[in-house]
């Protein structure tokens, strides 16, 4: 399914990540058909997408909402109203008993946060979860590596033991990767928490799932959960962030100046430091609708963001013409994992929200303002 983004590009203002309606329906119905072929039940980890516009639509598809504490299980219960699954590292005192009333699944990072919440989240009616670590992962770069040595995520095999109260056990070692990498990944489980597995009355296999990148192997992963449900008879969730998200929108910024120091350098109104952080943090270049490799294309440049940071540079491009202020650039899959880390440093202007629904219509959900701004701070 193609991108329609250059039908209404003259009318958006920038910088405005767009998310397609269509694109974001063929995404879902994918996971659908994983979760009708397999039994498992998918949830959007918001983290990774929190567009509430979108909920309407995410509710006839998906099962659910995994949140990451007291602000995404809030909106997940108000906007989303399906399965609310929370975990986080640590719960907070004044904070638990209104994540436990609007919770399906509470799941505690270790035993000692277990033993002093366990009985106020049965209050609440809640299944109570903890999170391991197999200790074995195929993350990218150790930034987004939850089995690294001496991590703080989940509880390694070790230290475990089983307890009452205990209804399911949640792992979470990807990151943007394959079926392959979680058959490995469930192998180190079962290896290391394998006789507690059938006391379960469900398993979560977490995130970084990339089940709607061209290319994944939909059927394996089938296979892999339909096995592991025949062998011990427990539910399995999935809570994909980037699959729900994957390459349904964009970031449209604008090109404010170009200056040259050794090479042509184009500064947008958008920034790698306040609007994609993950360039810089992972790192990784994005792609440009319509760019090439930097000397592939007549004209190279180096895209910069308009904040006081040296290092806020987006990466090297090239173009069939010259870019000039007001030229407008389409930063590709940019919907996932990027206004959810959004800042406003240096007092940049956060990009705009908006949707390109399936009939055509353009609609703009949210500017923000020089009050965003301010009241972030005091």
């Amino acid at each position: 399914m193609e991108s329609r983004i250059e039908a209404v590009l003259d009318r958006l203002p920038t910088p405005v990540y767009v998310c397609e309606e269509a694109l974001l329906e063929a995404n879902l119905q994918l996971l659908d058909q994983v979760q009708r072929a397999s039994g498992a039940k998918i949830l959007v980890a918001l983290k990774g997408f929190a567009m509430w516009a979108t909920f309407p639509l995410l509710r006839r598809y998906l099962a659910g909402a995994a949140a990451s504490g007291l602000w995404e299980a809030q909106l997940a219960f108000e906007e989303l109203g399906k399965e609310v699954h929370t975990y986080s590292p640590a719960f907070k005192e004044d904070e638990f008993d209104l994540i436990a009333k609007m919770s399906d699944h509470v799941i505690f990072n270790s035993l000692s946060q277990f033993h002093r919440f366990k009985e106020r989240a049965r209050e609440h009616g809640a299944s109570i979860g903890i999170r391991v670590n197999p200790e074995v992962s195929v993350a990218p770069v150790e930034l987004y590596n939850p089995c690294a040595p001496y991590s703080r995520l989940g509880v390694v095999a070790q230290e475990f033991r089983w307890e009452e109260g205990i209804e399911g056990l949640h792992f979470h070692a990807l990151c943007e990767e394959s079926a392959a990498s979680l058959a490995k990944v469930v192998a180190a489980f079962e290896e290391a928490f394998g006789p507690f597995i059938p006391k379960c009355r469900w398993v979560n296999f977490g995130g970084g799932h990339h089940i709607t990148k061209e290319g994944y192997d939909v059927e394996g992963l089938v296979e892999l959960i339909t096995a592991f449900k025949e062998r011990y008879g427990v539910e399995v969730y999935l809570e994909p962030g980037e699959a729900v998200g994957w390459r349904t929108g964009v970031l449209v910024a604008s090109v404010v100046d170009v200056v040259r120091n050794g090479m042509e350098i184009a500064i947008l109104d958008t920034s790698a430091e306040a609007h994609m952080p993950d360039v810089l943090a992972m790192p990784y270049r994005p792609e440009i609708r319509g760019a090439g490799a930097p000397g592939e294309k007549p004209y190279t440049y180096r895209l910069g963001g308009n904040s006081c940071l040296a290092g806020d540079v987006i990466g090297d491009y090239s173009f069939d013409r010259p870019l000039r202020p007001g030229d407008k650039v389409i930063f590709e899959d940019m919907i996932h994992y990027t206004f959810v880390k959004n800042t406003t440093f240096n007092g940049i202007r956060l990009p705009a929200l908006a949707i390109l629904r399936k009939s055509g219509e353009l609609e703009i959900l949210k500017r923000f303002d020089y009050c965003t701004y301010k009241h972030r701070l005091s």
